[in-house]
């Protein structure tokens, strides 16, 4: 301590913005100039810019069964998320429960949402569609106190019975007026399936794009105009199912691809102009295969997959083998091609309970805001140790 002591505030700086999130908290209390340089909004961490795979999940009948974990790629390490982190207690439904990047939120009865680790939830003025399993999409958050959401599809309840033929119409939120615009719902060819249980969504340069995780169909709403782009359909050759993901300056596509050799997991890389693909590889075989307990193909079906930044987090929903995950790296290599770097994820720590619905989503981490109204951090910390 006696040496570093000796340095310029500038350059404990720097020698702090390279570590990982949970060992700046530590150092954070090392002394006072460091917790000064930590918790000040102007330090500068690469470290806040990779995003955190989060994985709730909940249980129908019993909320002290709910659990909620975060995994922090550059320690490796899983948390344990304290209460306080979970769930609101009084969720009627886990449909109305959704996670996105700095967000959880829930869409019914009320649209209620909680920054990434606070305890404290707030409530807009009411959807006027209340819905469950809508895709929803954050913007223009990093300017603003209150964020703007995007809420597309999902289905709503008419006594008693779900409604799954009404689209229901797109909504934003005016955080400036506190009220929901309403635009034009989805294209009428995602109707048969409008949830986000047979939808994925990517939020992209200014645009809100939906794709049909089975039927590949692939439509993108403008977010200043308000209108919806056609109808395409992005299907590479042998696509099972698949997922459309925004990460960094790229559109991503990650799917199950049945191929001459077997069933394969690959990624490609969209032209967000012309919606062409180019392929930019595939999880290792024996990953792959890690992640189930046997080889039917059925099993697959469990597979889900987020990502945020240059990461995608692939795993299995199934409890058999206590959701177990892989991430790929996705790193630009000279000449503009994507190289994807695949490993696993450390099994998550136990005792794990077995729940209906697992919802998982990837979100980067402030620690100016950890440090300055987070005081559950610690029994995260306690828990990983």
């Amino acid at each position: 301590m006696a040496q570093f002591s000796n340095l310029t505030p500038d350059l404990t700086e720097l020698i702090l913005s390279y570590l990982p999130i949970p060992t700046l908290l530590r150092a954070s209390t090392v002394c006072k100039l460091w917790y000064h340089i930590v918790s000040s909004p102007n330090f500068s961490s690469s470290t806040n810019q990779i995003p955190w795979f989060f994985l709730y999940g909940l249980h129908n009948t019993s909320s002290r069964n709910n659990q909620s974990f975060a995994f922090d790629p550059l320690s490796n390490l899983w948390f344990c998320l304290p209460t306080g982190a979970s769930p609101a207690p009084h969720l009627p439904n886990s449909s109305c429960f959704i996670g996105l990047d700095k967000f959880v939120l829930t869409t019914a009865p009320n649209f209620t949402y909680s920054r990434i680790l606070k305890r404290t939830w707030r409530s807009t003025s009411p959807l006027r569609f209340s819905r469950i399993n809508p895709l929803v999409g954050v913007f223009d958050h990093e300017s603003r106190r209150v964020p703007r959401f995007v809420v597309v599809g999902g289905v709503r309840f008419i006594g008693n019975l779900v409604d799954i033929e009404d689209r229901l119409a797109v909504e934003i939120y005016d955080p400036d007026s506190d009220t929901w615009q309403i635009c034009p719902p989805l294209p009428s060819d995602f109707r048969s399936g409008n949830s986000s249980q047979s939808l994925s969504s990517a939020l992209f340069k200014g645009r809100f794009y939906v794709f049909g995780i089975y039927s590949c169909f692939v439509s993108s709403f403008d977010l200043i105009q308000h209108q919806w782009s056609d109808v395409l359909i992005l299907r590479p050759p042998g696509v099972v199912f698949s997922f459309l993901i925004a990460c960094q300056d790229r559109l991503i596509l990650a799917g199950m691809c049945n191929t001459p050799v077997g069933l394969s997991f690959n990624l490609w890389k969209i032209d967000e102009k012309t919606m062409e693909f180019s392929s930019i590889g595939a999880m290792p075989r024996d990953l792959l295969y890690s992640l189930f307990d046997s080889d039917d193909d059925d099993k697959f079906a469990s597979l889900k997959c987020v990502g945020l930044g240059n990461l995608i987090y692939v795993f299995n929903e199934d409890y058999h083998k206590k959701y177990p995950a892989c991430v790929c790296e996705i790193v630009d290599e000279s000449g503009g091609d994507d190289k994807c770097s695949w490993r696993r994820v450390p099994p998550l720590p136990s005792p794990v309970n077995k729940f209906h619905k697992v919802i998982s989503f990837c979100s980067t981490i402030s620690v100016h805001n950890i440090l300055r109204g987070e005081e559950d951090f610690d029994q995260m910390q306690m828990r990983a140790d």
